[in-house]
């Protein structure tokens, strides 16, 4: 990790005041960061699969100044958790440990991977979930685009600061993105695995239908990773205490300031008009009060 420990710091660096602790479990440890008052409202933050529990740098000022905020490294990710799971059963339970850090039931975002990882967990203890947030959530309402998965597998089959530089700059359509945060995703991609990365199952129709925790999924309306529209719909059609928005002109890694749409419906039923307005496309790298607030507040 020589070169990786400090790209972690210099991202962590731009977190306002943070705690960093590595809580131990049954399972290994985890790494926590945490910022906020402690009797705020607590908010648990999952990243995306390659990422780590850093990439909330840009939100985490705003989120802190109204929640308890707990980002996660995750097991079989990059970054300073060393846990042991096998199955989504074991995962389930490790965050059931890790979630013990706060005494009341949570807001839990998640995106991409780090969305499946929440609705799972959601599924499995819905009265330990006050509000969840999906961003861009991978496989939870549909697979992959098969171009996604093509463009994907070099990572897969020899991870690099190359192949992952390659494969964000598609997914982005080469857009610039933040050098300091690129670089830890690059470096990150080269890590030795420090567990398994357990990503199934993808979550059944007839669990899907008995959630009752209020969640929102919001969508990138230009991710590549699958058929947006589908996966909005497939929410809708599914869970009966949802609202789904998509953000015009964002990525699933979208660092670009400007101006854009949301269009939100609220199922399940017919989808009504698109509501909208000016929002920043910036999916993880900016503006997750927004979210938060849906989650929490």
């Amino acid at each position: 990790m020589t070169e990786f420990a400090p790209a972690y710091e210099a991202v962590l660096a731009r977190w306002p005041e943070v705690e960093v602790t590595s809580m131990a479990s049954s399972y290994g440890t985890t790494r926590v960061l945490s910022g906020g008052p402690a009797e705020a409202p607590p908010l648990v933050l999952l990243p995306g699969g390659g990422a780590t529990a850093t990439v909330w740098f840009a939100n985490a000022a705003a989120l802190t100044r109204e929640f308890r905020v707990h980002a996660l490294d995750l097991p079989g990710n990059p970054g300073y958790t060393a846990v042991s799971v096998r199955d989504a059963g074991e995962l389930c339970a490790w965050l059931d440990d890790v979630l013990s850090i706060a005494d009341v039931p949570v807001g839990l975002v998640g995106h991409s991977y780090g969305g499946w990882v929440a609705l799972t967990y959601a599924l499995h203890a819905p009265d330990r979930v006050r509000r969840l947030a999906l961003l861009d959530p991978t496989q939870c309402f549909g697979g992959f685009a098969p171009a996604y998965v093509l463009h994907a597998l070099p990572v897969l089959m020899r991870p690099s600061r190359r192949t992952a530089g390659a494969l964000l700059r598609w997914e982005t359509r080469g857009r610039a993105l933040d050098p300091v945060w690129s670089l830890l995703y690059g470096l990150a991609a080269e890590q030795p695995s420090t567990g398994k990365l357990v990503t199934r199952p993808r979550p059944a129709a007839d669990q899907l239908r008995q959630l009752r925790v209020p969640t929102l999924v919001l969508l990138a309306e230009r991710s590549r990773a699958h058929d947006v529209d589908k996966v909005g719909a497939t929410a809708r059609r599914l869970l009966p205490h949802v609202t789904t928005t998509v953000l015009s002109r964002a990525t699933r890694h979208d660092d670009r300031h400007g101006a854009g749409r949301r269009r939100g419906h609220a199922g399940p039923g017919p989808d009504p008009q698109p509501a909208r307005r000016n929002v920043p496309p910036r999916l993880y790298l900016n503006r997750r009060r927004e979210a938060a607030v849906a989650v929490v507040g």
